[in-house]
């Protein structure tokens, strides 16, 4: 019985999008719209197999998960150093939220002309602008969840002795590791959308450019299969973040399986 639920509770997530591909197969293969425009699941399946076979789709699928990697590495730190240091020192908050809460409120999409003129075209505009949208998520969220630890907790550390260097690492970062990791899921997003535009900036690389080049020679099968590559990307992304979550966070009843 136990061993069916699991079963039902894998499968039920995956329910909608497969009755979604079973539709669209069925509508394509009726030839309601014309295949050019709107090819089959088998058809885009059949692509993407003879990319993989010559190489062609990996090698651009690497090069997209390493900007990817390395704008999140970057925006994602500079945001939870600058929660932390934020949440933790009132001159610091003084000195530097309200900047950080103007820049924040400009789209960062908004500033590709200004990218490329200041950085060029090559791959630090790319990473660039990852770590840019990346980076607002994290530390709204890491600062919100540190100033959000009760201050009963803070209290009863100091009462126990612990030095301003413990409190943060057993009560203040535990504590506000569940917002951090909202923040985190919700970068995750901004990262693959910031990507997907990122990479239609003249570029010889990556799966925004095989989508753009598919354009100019309208192949619909290779650009949805650039859209289907980078929804599977974040849903990975946020089944990893998850799977962090879980394991860091199993003192929290909430997190229990």
């Amino acid at each position: 019985m136990m061993k069916k639920r699991t079963i039902v509770n894998f499968m039920l997530p995956w329910l909608l999008p497969l009755l979604i591909i079973v539709i669209w197969q069925w509508t394509a293969s009726m030839e309601i719209v014309s295949a050019k425009i709107f090819p089959t699941p088998v058809t885009i399946a059949e692509t993407g197999w003879k990319m993989i076979a010559n190489g062609v789709l990996a090698e651009h699928m690497l090069i997209s998960l390493q900007r990817a990697l390395i704008g999140l590495l970057i925006g994602g730190g500079i945001g939870l150093a600058m929660g932390i240091l934020n949440a933790s020192f009132h001159l610091s908050y003084r000195l530097f939220d309200t900047t950080i809460q103007m820049v924040r409120n400009i789209p960062h999409l908004a500033l590709v002309p200004l990218v490329i003129i200041w950085i060029g075209i090559g791959e630090s505009s790319k990473i660039f602008l990852v770590a840019l949208g990346v980076m607002f998520p994290v530390y709204v969220n890491t600062y919100h969840g540190i100033r959000n630890v009760s201050n009963d907790l803070v209290e009863m550390g100091k009462v126990y002795g612990l030095k301003r260097r413990e409190i943060f690492r057993h009560i203040l970062l535990p504590g506000a590791l569940p917002s951090i990791f909202v923040g985190l899921r919700y970068a995750l997003g901004v990262m693959w959308l910031t990507l997907i535009v990122a990479e239609t900036i003249a570029t010889n690389s990556g799966i925004g450019y095989l989508a753009m080049n598919a354009r100019e020679f309208m192949q619909a099968d290779i650009i949805i299969l650039s859209i289907i590559i980078y929804a599977c990307f974040g849903k990975i992304a946020d089944l990893l973040a998850k799977w962090l979550e879980k394991g860091l966070l199993k003192w929290n009843q909430t997190y229990h399986p």
